[in-house]
């Protein structure tokens, strides 16, 4: 049974027809065509998929389309504005935090959740915040290097 599920994606209002069980991830990708959210892993361990619901990073492939009915969502192509990298962003292609980039959204949305708690973190902590979030390239020290980076560029010291 087909219903539709409305909310504002990265500030547009938007609403589409699906199945009762269809996941936010697969709204996203399947009916909006906002390809920046990945499926990785099927499972909820690789972080792939991770996107803001109200203001707080959740893994979509854990939250079905009509949980976010209403609910403002910012995924990875919500961030450039005006052509402009997000700074997040802008660290993450400066201190090479990405080789294949299959993780890369999931992590700078990740990030930005750590960096709107906690605006300053340490090498410990952005270590910690990011357990949820797996890299099967990097080796994760240049991504740790480019959310210091960004944290600092986004006023944090």
């Amino acid at each position: 049974m087909a219903i539709s599920v409305s909310m504002t994606v990265n500030g547009k209002a938007v609403s589409a027809p699906v199945e009762e069980r269809t996941l936010l991830v697969h709204y996203l990708r399947d009916h909006l065509g906002l390809t920046g959210t990945h499926v990785g892993c099927d499972t909820s361990q690789c972080g792939a998929c991770v996107v803001h619901v109200d203001g707080k990073s959740v893994k979509s492939c854990t939250v079905l389309a009509v949980q976010a009915q209403g609910a403002p969502v910012t995924t990875i192509e919500g961030l450039a504005k005006d052509g402009k990298l997000h700074p997040m962003q802008e660290a993450f292609r400066e201190n090479h935090g990405l080789q294949c980039g299959f993780c890369t959204p999931g992590m700078v949305m990740s990030a930005l959740d750590l960096v709107k708690n906690n605006p300053s973190p340490s090498e410990s902590e952005i270590r910690h915040h990011l357990e949820g979030n797996i890299c099967r390239c990097t080796g994760y020290h240049n991504i740790v290097k480019s959310i210091a980076a960004g944290a600092k560029a986004m006023g944090g010291r």
